[in-house]
């Protein structure tokens, strides 16, 4: 039997059947009905073809057959549990590759990773500049963030509720600047069209006109008075997420990185 066909998952739950030779305790153990056990341990005994188990008048018993893989089944278990507690100990690096779009980083996310990286002299950073969405395995990527109405296909948090807000000086002029992702509502033809919302934030501070960009992007120069408010918010369904997938979004950096950037810790 070739080792990419054995049927793990059945002999899993042969090793709870034997020890408890009961298909009701194995189940409880495994969290799954005693029907489900019955089925994987016939399963098992087809692809094997062998009988592992007969009821008798005093209850469940093994058979010859079962009993003689039972031992070397149990040395795999244990050597399958000290190959993930091998692999569960490099999780002692601290180094996270994050993964963001560049206005985000420089208005919001370097702030906050430089606070971080003030509670842990070890924790080493490396941000990739990145709009589209990456390959995690190629670019060894732990989190990306993206604007998005979801996580999609990943784990993922939400950083703050989706927004927007028009953004200028004062007494500044009212044309417009675009941006790419700006709300369609934005003057059709702006007085200046630039590559994000930070440059189009930028713009606006500088006075070339008013800016539509996300809120979580502009409140820190709203609130040391770089820039204005200029109307009230309005919501949307795109917000700021940090997304990766399972095995990634499991790891203990990660785990703290989560806790860190959303106050959880």
């Amino acid at each position: 039997m070739k080792r990419t066909h054995l049927p793990l998952n059945g002999l899993r739950v042969l090793d709870a059947a034997a020890r408890h030779l009961s298909f009701t305790r194995a189940a409880d153990e495994l969290a799954v009905t005693p029907a489900a056990v019955g089925q994987q341990i016939r399963a098992l005994e087809d692809t094997l073809g062998v009988v592992l188990f007969r009821r008798t008048a005093k209850g469940l018993e093994l058979t010859p057959e079962a009993e003689a893989g039972l031992d070397a089944l149990r040395a795999g278990f244990l050597q399958f549990e000290e190959a993930v507690r091998a692999m569960q100990a490099g999780q002692s690096s601290k180094s996270l590759t994050i993964a963001a779009p560049r206005d985000f980083t420089a208005k919001w996310l370097a702030p906050r990773l430089a606070e971080y990286g003030r509670s842990d002299g070890e924790l080493r950073f490396v941000l990739l500049s990145a709009d589209e969405e990456l390959d995690f395995t190629q670019a060894n990527l732990d989190v990306a963030i993206r604007l998005a109405d979801g996580p999609g296909e990943h784990e993922g948090i939400k950083l703050a509720e989706g927004g927007f807000v028009t953004v200028g000086l004062p007494d500044g002029p009212a044309g417009m600047i675009s941006w790419p992702g700006c709300p369609s509502d934005a003057e059709s033809v702006p007085v200046l069209s630039v590559a994000d919302a930070g440059l189009a934030i930028d713009a606006a501070a500088s006075g070339f006109g008013r800016a539509a960009v996300p809120t979580l992007l502009a409140a820190a120069d709203i609130a040391s008075g770089r820039i204005a408010a200029l109307a009230d918010e309005r919501k949307a369904a795109r917000a700021y997420w940090l997304i990766a997938p399972l095995p990634q979004w499991r790891q203990k950096k990660v785990k703290a990185l989560v806790a860190a950037l959303t106050g959880a810790a």
